[in-house]
């Protein structure tokens, strides 16, 4: 955000308009436990830009995330009043957050379900909304892909946080023509990756939130096989050496159809879905055939190829063969993954209120 401020002009003259860019009045953050420090710090940087106070309502399964930030916050001197929180469940603080006449924005990240609830109650007094939600992202691998690059890449899009993440590839599209090499290469990636406390650098997939999400996780597995799926790796129940904790085997499925419940809705774990394609064509149009659109991925051996297919995707963001994060470029959903954008100027616009005034 201090990187956008240094070109972004708060005052502007449109023809015979000087344009002003005011600050919406107080933000109401409510973020998930994923990664509810960095959804914090995000919030917060671009509120404090726009000049915007703020009141976040963090998640309450994350608690200790959020006293050692507002701990670091209040060493560092931030102005009274800047940052405010409150805690306590969704369904109470988040409710009235979104229902009071003071707060002039909500920013919530988390799920579609309780995004259209947000959506619903903030529109009572008209509040900006800007809502990043769920996905179930695409990872198309292109016939001219460096399997050898590409498998590894699909499976930490995949496995990422656990898969405790809304922009994790979890439908990877393989090309039927390849799908001999991609299979025993994805099933030695998958069944070579360690699971256990994340204390141990080795370990890549951690335990599971709480034993409500471990719950849903292993029933989406059951879920997969009922739906006529096969598993290439993993299935119910912990993983080998692991007799206690919310810990998950990383499963792969074949034989899966876009139809097919496992692939269309947000599982939220460390379990992928290869679902095969004949052509190009059909590897975008099954991509796009989703109520999401968080973020896409595309590997390929030609830089040009997936970017040609990349501009056909309906998402908001997409990583081509595993580019790093651009904090200075939009974030945000297609469809049912969301409204409006964070990050950079897109962001920081979401908490402006353009004024005209003309003489």
């Amino acid at each position: 955000m201090a990187q956008t401020l240094e070109d972004f002009d708060f005052a502007l003259t449109i023809g015979r308009a000087r344009v002003t860019l005011q600050p919406l009045g107080v933000v109401a953050a409510i973020t998930p436990w994923n990664s509810n420090y960095g959804f914090i710090c995000g919030k917060l940087a671009t509120a404090i830009a726009a000049g915007c106070a703020i009141v976040i309502k963090p998640s309450e399964m994350s608690a200790v995330q959020t006293q050692v930030l507002a701990e670091a916050l209040h060493e560092a001197n931030l102005p009274v009043g800047v940052f405010n929180i409150v805690n306590g469940r969704g369904d109470v603080v988040g409710a009235e957050l979104s229902t009071h006449p003071n707060v002039a924005k909500i920013s919530f990240t988390g799920s579609t379900a309780v995004g259209r609830a947000i959506l619903r109650a903030a529109s009572e007094t008209m509040k900006r909304v800007t809502l990043e939600l769920g996905g179930k992202g695409p990872n198309i691998i292109l016939e001219d892909a460096d399997l050898d690059a590409a498998i590894p890449t699909a499976a930490m899009m995949g496995f990422n946080n656990s898969g405790q993440a809304c922009v994790a590839g979890t439908r990877i599209l393989a090309p039927r023509s390849r799908m001999a090499e991609i299979l025993p290469r994805l099933e030695a990636a998958v069944a070579a990756i360690k699971v256990g406390e994340t204390i141990d650098p080795t370990v890549m997939i951690g335990p599971m939130v709480s034993q409500k999400q471990y719950d849903r996780v292993q029933g989406y597995i059951r879920l997969g096989l009922e739906e006529g799926a096969e598993l290439l790796v993993g299935g119910e129940g912990r993983p080998e050496g692991l007799n206690r904790g919310w810990f998950v085997r990383p499963t792969v499925f074949t034989g899966v159809s876009n139809g097919m419940r496992i692939a269309r809705e947000e599982i939220f774990g460390p379990v992928l879905c290869v679902i095969p394609y004949e052509n190009e064509d059909e590897a975008i149009a099954i991509a796009n055939d989703t109520s999401y659109g968080l973020q896409a991925y595309v590997a390929s051996a030609d830089p040009a190829h997936a970017r040609r297919v990349a501009e056909q995707l309906e998402s908001g963001r997409v990583v081509i063969n595993g580019a790093p994060h651009e904090p200075l470029a939009p974030f945000g959903g297609f469809k049912q993954s969301g409204i409006g954008r964070e990050y950079g100027r897109f962001g920081l616009e979401t908490h402006l209120e353009a004024r005209a005034i003309l003489a």
